[in-house]
């Protein structure tokens, strides 16, 4: 039906609830389902929307202007794969601008046709934003039709059906299916992203969505990298002999990947190698140690957010990209708490009390601070020497 329709609409968003966002459609032509949350973040809209976190979620964009370092190879997060597996759309107040960017190969709104993401401008993210807060991300689904035909009650019969995040396992979409080496550092201005001589030290990174700047910052400690996939078992990883184990960020419930990967997790820890959680692999490491882990109404997205270390007394500026947290009141004696957000109060780092074993919630990879949270790649590579 389209008698609910304002002229000139081309872009809709249809929630779960019933109610229907209207604006104008960009990117990619077509509709996509998911979870809507907000992202704070002021810059690195290429970064977000190729972040596999993100997988199955739409994201609005709080800030009003997008598109204006328009996009490049070089800043794709993703290992492989498209919007199936990360971002499946996103929302804007603005259309996306033309590119100004000396970096820039593409426009913004070229790449998310290429790329299968569906755009929506002409809202009002603030009200969206606040609507995400007072009452949880919502389930929607993201339409955008040069005709603008479009069957509203489809539309949010399709959103209401969806059963959500909870219980669902996407990071066996999201990994590698083979494993791989990596030697790609840290961006070294002007010369890029260069190539790292690895040394005597091997991390072996277990995939369940990696992000390509968690690769090259463990690189640029000197380390040789392995990726393998999330369903390798922990005697395959073993079988390596590496200095290390780095469990990945990724999406989806942790509980429900923890169904396969937390057996292996509790093997690897008892090994008695050094482990670093990111993200995922944080919740699916503290799985592993024995505690819960529980979905967030709204989640935290952006790139602002307050982490203090209890290690040091310091506060860091951090990505944050998660959904679910860690009861930190579920933690087992043995785990102590190393970081906590100033925003809520949630657990945000943890560490084994005997053992080189320890992970984060935020993105220590990403750089709003912006090398605030670059030490615990340090830190895994000092317990590796150790």
């Amino acid at each position: 039906m389209t008698e609910k329709l304002l002229p000139g609409v081309t872009g809709v968003l249809a929630l779960a609830d019933g109610t229907v966002l209207q604006g104008l459609g960009c990117g990619a032509v077509g509709s996509a389902l998911g979870e809507v949350v907000f992202n704070t973040a002021m810059t690195g809209y290429q970064e977000i929307l190729t972040d596999p976190s993100y997988m199955s979620q739409i994201l609005a964009f709080t800030f009003p202007h997008v598109g204006n370092t328009g996009v490049n190879v070089e800043d794709v997060e993703q290992i492989g794969g498209g919007a199936e597996t990360a971002a499946r759309g996103a929302i804007f107040r603005d259309l996306p601008t033309d590119p100004a960017n000396w970096r820039s190969d593409s426009d913004f709104d070229g790449w998310m046709k290429r790329r299968g993401v569906v755009g929506l401008a002409g809202v009002d993210t603030r009200a969206l934003t606040a609507r995400i807060r007072d009452s949880g991300a919502p389930h929607a689904v993201i339409a955008h039709d040069p005709e603008g035909r479009f069957d509203l009650d489809a539309l949010t019969a399709r959103a209401k059906a969806w059963s959500g995040l909870v219980g669902l396992d996407l990071a066996k979409d999201a990994t590698t299916l083979q494993s791989f080496d990596w030697d790609e550092g840290l961006w070294d201005w002007p010369e890029g992203y260069p190539r790292v001589d690895a040394s005597d030290r091997s991390v072996v990174v277990v995939d369940y969505g990696v992000k390509r700047n968690i690769l090259r910052a463990l690189a640029s400690t000197g380390a040789k990298i392995t990726v393998v996939p999330a369903t390798t078992t922990a005697e395959e990883i073993l079988a390596r002999n590496p200095d290390g184990v780095v469990l990945s960020n990724g999406p989806g419930d942790p509980a429900a990947t923890g169904e396969y990967a937390v057996p292996e997790i509790r093997k690897l820890v008892d090994s008695g190698k050094p482990m670093f959680g990111i993200c995922l692999g944080h919740q699916m490491l503290a799985l592993a140690l024995g505690a819960r882990t529980v979905k967030m109404d709204q989640g935290h997205h952006g790139a602002n957010h307050p982490v203090k270390d209890l290690t040091t007394g310091k506060v860091e500026i951090v990505s944050m990209n998660h959904g679910f947290t860690v009861d930190r009141d579920s933690l087992p004696e043995a785990v102590v708490e190393t970081h906590v957000s100033l925003f809520d109060g949630t657990n945000c780092g943890i560490a084994l009390k005997d053992r080189p074993v320890f992970s984060v919630q935020h993105h220590p990879e990403a750089s709003p601070g912006p090398t605030d949270s670059l030490y615990l790649f340090q830190r895994f590579a000092d317990s590796m020497k150790r």
